[in-house]
């Protein structure tokens, strides 16, 4: 026998067993394998940045609304550990009905139904306009169409009296229209949309029962 046969039946032998040792490590893939699409390959690495956030970096419920280092974060944090159960996303959800319903309460003229929300010195300043309206004979009749932005613009946390206020910036839409004693519009158009602007403060002391926010400031 030849030496270059004697050397293919080594080489072969070789290959039989790296095949062997393959499969026992790999198991037997079957058919086709298809290459990861590369939207889910960018799912897969998105999966374990979030992972390794979650694990030991910043925490998105903060730095997706403000800026990681900053004042306000750093007072979302402070509210996070004077009461654990405290999310940013959640407040934000309740912001967001609250500004409605203050705001319809406000422009009907119902502020009676919106007062546990309201600081004393808000509510006061709400009910004059509502009572100066009145004088005049004045009404409101006004739909709310809906939010366009909602943004946390900054926070604050008191470490001694564990008291967190947060400001948020609104843009509604809503229709709005000011009619007299005869119900005659002198102000306003109902076909059209107005936008309203606003920077509300809510506050609430941290670590407590009572889940309620209220509104302690009002501007643009």
């Amino acid at each position: 026998m030849s030496s270059s046969i004697i050397q293919l039946l080594v080489l072969a032998g070789v290959a039989i067993f790296l095949i062997l040792r393959l499969k026992s490590v790999l198991g037997t893939r079957e058919g086709f394998e298809k290459p990861l699409p590369r939207k889910r390959r960018s799912e897969a690495t998105d999966a374990r940045q979030d992972f390794e956030v979650i694990e030991g970096g910043p925490d998105r419920d903060i730095i997706d609304h403000v800026d990681e280092g900053s004042p306000a974060a750093l007072a979302l944090a402070d509210m996070k550990r004077a009461e654990p159960s405290f999310s940013v996303g959640e407040f934000l959800d309740g912001a967001r009905g609250a500004y409605e319903m203050i705001l319809m309460a406000f422009e009907s003229g119902d502020l009676e139904s919106v007062r546990p929300f309201l600081a004393p010195d808000v509510f006061q300043s709400f009910e004059e306009v509502v009572e100066n309206r009145k004088a005049q004979g004045l009404t409101i009749d006004a739909s709310f169409v809906g939010l366009r932005e909602i943004k946390l613009v900054n926070a604050e946390f008191d470490q001694q009296t564990s008291e967190g206020e947060v400001s948020v910036r609104f843009v509604g839409e809503l229709t709005s229209v000011v009619k007299n004693t005869d119900g005659e519009v002198v102000e306003g158009n109902p076909n059209e949309i107005k936008r309203q602007r606003d920077v509300w403060s809510f506050a609430r002391k941290m670590g407590v029962d009572d889940p309620n926010w209220q509104l302690v400031a009002t501007g643009e």
